[in-house]
C-alpha cells in the first residue's frame, strides 16, 4: 500500500480520500476546513497541519483544487522539494490545457511522475468511487497512477500526453452543459404543450431524444432517477462550476481555432443562471431560468 498526501478534501475531494483510505492506503490529508479534515479522519485518513505535511515523504499525492493557479502554488510550496523521489502527482482538478502541461514539465524536472486526472461522475461517483478519470501524461506516468485511480473509479482511461485529460473533460463537459439545457428546454415546452412530464420522459428516454441529462439526470421533479431536482436543485454538480468548465472549454476552443457556437451560447446561459443567483444551485436549476423565460 501507498503513501498518499492528498490536497482538497472538498465536495469531490472528500470522497476520493475516503476510498483511498478505505483501500488500504496511508493517506495523509489536508484541507483548509476543519470540517473536512474532521470527515476525512472518521474516513480512515490522517489529518495534516498544513499541505506540505500531506505531501512530505508521499509516494503519490493527488490534489482536488478550485483553479490552475491554486495548483501551481500547492506544487511550488509545497509539494516540490518534500515528495518522496519518483513520486507521481495526480491532479484531478479542472484546470486549463495549457497549465496542465506547464505543471508536468515542471515535475518531470524535478524528478517527479505527473498525470493530469480529471473526473466525471459527481459527488455520487466521488463517495461510491465510481468516478470515470481522463488521463493525460506519459505512459510511465499513467502505470503508476492507474491502481489508485482505479482505487476512486470505475473507468480509468489514459486519454494521451500531458494535458489530454483536460482536454478531454473540456469537451465532455462542454458537451454535458449544451445537452442538459436543450433537455430543460425539451421539458419546459412539452410541459406548455399539456404533456405530463412523466410521460414525456417515457417516451422521449426510449427514442432518440435520449440522453444521460435526461435518464440519469433529469431536471424535473419526480421523473426518473432520484436527482439534486427531487431536493429543491440543492447538491449535485453547481451552476458556478459548470461555467467555470464552458469558459475553459471556450478558451481552449479560442486556441485551437474551432468554432463552438453551442458551448457559447451554453455559457451565456449558465452565466445569466450565475448572475441570478444560481450559483450554488445544481447546474439543472438552469430549467428554473428558461421557464421563466417562457
Amino acid at each position: 500500500m501507498a503513501r498518499i498526501g492528498f490536497i482538497g478534501l472538498g465536495n469531490m475531494g472528500g470522497g476520493m480520500a475516503a476510498n483511498l483510505a478505505k483501500a488500504g492506503h496511508d493517506v495523509r490529508a489536508f484541507d483548509l476546513s476543519q470540517e473536512a479534515l474532521e470527515r476525512a479522519r472518521k474516513a480512515g485518513c490522517l489529518p495534516t497541519e498544513s499541505a506540505r505535511a500531506a505531501a512530505e515523504g508521499a509516494e503519490a499525492v493527488v490534489t482536488m483544487l478550485p483553479a490552475g493557479q491554486h495548483v501551481a502554488q500547492v506544487y511550488e510550496e509545497a509539494v516540490f522539494g518534500v515528495a518522496a523521489p519518483g513520486a507521481v502527482l495526480i491532479d484531478s482538478s479542472t484546470i486549463d490545457v495549457a497549465t496542465a502541461r506547464q505543471l508536468a514539465e515542471a515535475a518531470t524536472a524535478k524528478g517527479l511522475l505527473a498525470v493530469d486526472a480529471p473526473v466525471s461522475g459527481g459527488i455520487a461517483g466521488a463517495a461510491a468511487g465510481t468516478l470515470t478519470f481522463m488521463v493525460g501524461g506519459s505512459e510511465e506516468a499513467f502505470a503508476a497512477a492507474q491502481p489508485l485511480l482505479q482505487a476512486m473509479g470505475k473507468a480509468v482511461i489514459h486519454a494521451g500526453g500531458a494535458g489530454a485529460g483536460q482536454a478531454a473533460k473540456a469537451c465532455n463537459n462542454m458537451l454535458l452543459g449544451a445537452t442538459m439545457i436543450a433537455t430543460c428546454e425539451a421539458f419546459v415546452l412539452a410541459e406548455r404543450l399539456g404533456l405530463d412530464p412523466q410521460t414525456f420522459y417515457d417516451i422521449s428516454s426510449a427514442s432518440s431524444g435520449q440522453s444521460w441529462s435526461m435518464t440519469t439526470y433529469c431536471p424535473v421533479p419526480g421523473v426518473g432517477p432520484e436527482t439534486p431536482a427531487d431536493h429543491d436543485y440543492q447538491g449535485g454538480f453547481a451552476a458556478a462550476l459548470m461555467l467555470k468548465d464552458l469558459r475553459l472549454a471556450l478558451d481552449a476552443a479560442s486556441g485551437a481555432n474551432v468554432d463552438t457556437p453551442m458551448g457559447a451560447r451554453a455559457a451565456e446561459l449558465y452565466g445569466s443562471f450565475v448572475a441570478q443567483g444560481g450559483a450554488g444551485t445544481d447546474f439543472s436549476g438552469i430549467i428554473r431560468m428558461l421557464d421563466r423565460q417562457g
